[in-house]
């Protein structure tokens, strides 16, 4: 009898597994970079599922995976059942690699090598970006075999991939060099950021051109990636409290965040949880290009809560968040 339930245990995840794998529907090289092949992983929306709204196509998710720029990859096991949420409400989602810049690194944020160490981190977020961007290039190359439309793609991520994810709209409307590679006239749709911040050597952020609408999501008391600020002379690191006081507002520019009291880094890898936020401001901002500006406070208890992660737990110690 033991034995049969084995089996039939067995059975049950080799058929879950199976599953799982049908929602993969291709994995592509789109770049070569430090000796290592970047790929990204297409998951289209579920069969029957609504594709448009108000006859308006839904945007494609590109997903940039979290992990302090030490570990995490783009098909990371806890991010499947958000994935399914999304290709089963007509989403498609890309999941993309990009190198990461801290692994090795043992960072020190103490008083005499937080300048050194910003600097490091800034670093890693560029890389980051200019895999993003090649990224953005291989769909735009490929978009009739893809059957993604360039124009139509939300920018998302989780964490470091939230960092990165910040900042390559900043590009987007402040160009850099990085942008040399995107298509003529390149904008991304909307902003979709789970415990992100933007690492600056410039300053306050500062976009040229209005960015695209933002949803933030941030606990308060997140100690990683920082829910405010903190500056030192022009080196900052600017979280999602700041950015929309400092910048969006002050600008008239469009933004949705979601403030959780208490928590900290867990809002990182909580993309199931705010699932209804999520859908509202793809449904609203996005889609239907309504100027909806939103600021709230959430307090909900089905969110995981994680022990208070911290950059010197990290970075020192050599640990990256378990999101």
């Amino acid at each position: 009898m033991i034995f049969m339930r084995r089996i039939t245990l067995l059975l049950l995840l080799l058929c879950s597994s199976t599953l799982m794998a049908q929602q993969l529907s291709g994995t592509y090289v789109f770049a070569e970079r430090d000796g290592q092949e970047l790929a990204l992983d297409v998951y289209y929306p579920a069969a029957g599922s609504p594709t448009t709204l108000d006859g308006i196509p839904k945007p494609t998710i590109l997903y940039v995976f979290g992990g302090g720029f030490i570990t995490g990859s783009r098909n990371d096991a806890y991010m499947m059942p958000w994935f399914k949420l999304l290709t089963e409400d007509g989403y498609t989602v890309v999941s993309v690699d990009y190198r990461l810049g801290l692994k090795g690194e043992k960072l020190d944020f103490g008083l005499f090598r937080i300048v050194d160490s910003a600097h490091k981190v800034k670093r890693a977020v560029d890389m980051g970006v200019e895999d993003v961007f090649s990224a953005v290039r291989y769909i735009a190359d490929n978009r009739e075999a893809l059957g993604i439309d360039p124009a139509n793609i939300v920018i998302s991520g989780s964490s470091a991939g939230a960092m990165i994810s910040l900042s390559s709209e900043l590009e987007t409307c402040t160009p850099t060099v990085r942008t040399a590679i995107l298509p003529d006239g390149f904008r991304f749709k909307g902003v979709m950021s789970f415990a992100g911040a933007i690492m600056s050597d410039t300053g306050l952020p500062h976009y040229e051109a209005e960015p695209t609408p933002q949803l933030l999501f941030h606990g308060d008391a997140d100690n990683a990636v920082t829910y405010d600020k903190i500056s030192v002379c022009k080196l900052g690191f600017f979280g999602s409290s700041a950015l929309v006081r400092d910048v969006f507002k002050k600008n008239g520019y469009i933004y949705n965040i979601c403030r959780y009291p208490g928590h900290t880094h867990d809002i990182a890898g909580s993309m199931e949880g705010t699932w209804p936020e999520q859908k509202r401001f793809l449904e609203t901002n996005v889609i239907r290009g309504l100027r909806r500006i939103s600021d709230c406070s959430i307090i909900d208890p089905t969110l995981p809560v994680w022990q208070n992660i911290t950059l010197d737990y990290i970075y020192k110690q050599g640990h990256a968040p378990q999101e």
